[in-house]
């Protein structure tokens, strides 16, 4: 494939030719994109097309019901992608997860059809990690969230940047794993509000002020890979953190996402991200799942992916805190 340096000099498309189409500026226009020069300017276009035959591949080979198309990341590339708002797991990362403690089995024939615990007051609005790589900040936050909520009654919303700040273990804006975060929480003593401690999207110096923590750990444990357990945990118990392979992500517009393996193997797990609940849509089972890239991304922030194949590796690392 021609790069796109290359590809402009052979058009004869220098910094004299500002490329224009209505589709891109479109997006341009939706996005309030605004590029520093003629060259850079160019150089998003042929992303723009690329991505857009990127897209129009992954509609035709989609088995669920989703639609892929053009969003605000769409001027991006996989690398740019991958480096701004992704954070792959490593293998020493998962044998760190698998020494966690494994939840006790639960009773199948309790778990209801279907959950939506923003429903029941158990899941804040969709935040947005911005161009920091701090996901499992978010997906640490919003099971706790949801576990606070449901033991006693209030929602609250908790602050990622005390993690990104004074979490030890985990990486900040280089990324992290809730596993890790949920040992860190109970090492500083709890976490803070929001309010108390808002989001800056940036590694900064640690704030924490123990006089002010509103929640605490006593604990955490991992969920098993089957489905069908992770269901009946979420039911039972919350809103549970999980990682997964964010390929089919960049691009998702909404719909149940059914991508084919080889597009999103559970081998490349980079992303962390919340299991609100599950349901079934057009004959489709489907998890519900809380983003981090705000509410202008996906289904107003969510993301609806396939239930019961493992999809994109969504069932290796599924964890919660203990209240």
């Amino acid at each position: 494939m021609i790069g796109f340096a290359v590809l402009i000099v052979v058009l004869g498309l220098g910094q004299s030719a500002r490329l224009s189409s209505p589709h891109f500026e479109i997006f341009v226009q939706m996005h309030n994109r605004v590029y520093d020069t003629e060259v850079e300017h160019n150089v998003r276009y042929w992303t723009f097309y690329k991505n857009m035959a990127k897209w129009e591949l992954m509609n035709k080979l989609e088995q669920g019901t989703a639609t892929y198309g053009m969003n605000k990341f769409a001027d991006l590339t996989e690398e740019e992608f991958k480096a701004m708002y992704l954070s792959p797991v490593s293998e020493q990362d998962k044998l760190a997860f698998h020494k966690m403690p494994e939840a006790d089995l639960l009773d199948l024939s309790k778990a209801p059809t279907s959950v939506d615990w923003r429903t029941k007051n158990a899941v804040t609005g969709v935040k947005n990690q911005g161009q920091c790589g701090s996901c499992w900040a978010f997906s640490t936050t919003g099971n706790i969230e949801g576990r606070w909520a449901i033991k006693n009654g209030t929602l609250v919303s908790l602050s990622e940047q005390e993690l990104v700040d004074c979490d030890k273990v985990d990486q900040g804006c280089n990324g992290g794993l809730p596993s890790q975060a949920y040992v860190e929480i109970k090492r500083l003593g709890g976490l803070m509000t929001e309010a108390d401690y808002p989001y800056t999207g940036r590694d900064g110096t640690c704030k924490f002020d123990e006089s002010k923590v509103a929640v605490d750990v006593s604990s955490w444990e991992q969920v098993s890979t089957n489905e069908a357990q992770i269901a009946a945990y979420v039911a039972a118990k919350g809103p549970v953190s999980i990682g997964l392979n964010a390929a089919a992500m960049q691009f998702y517009t909404g719909g149940v996402s059914h991508p084919l393996k080889f597009l999103c193997s559970a081998a490349g797990i980079d992303h962390g991200v919340l299991i609100a609940g599950y349901g079934t849509e057009s004959n489709k089972p489907y998890w519900l799942i809380k983003n981090s890239w705000g509410t202008t991304w996906g289904e107003k922030g969510y993301y609806k992916l396939y239930r019961g194949a493992g999809c994109c590796g969504c069932n290796q690392m599924v964890t919660s805190g203990i209240i």
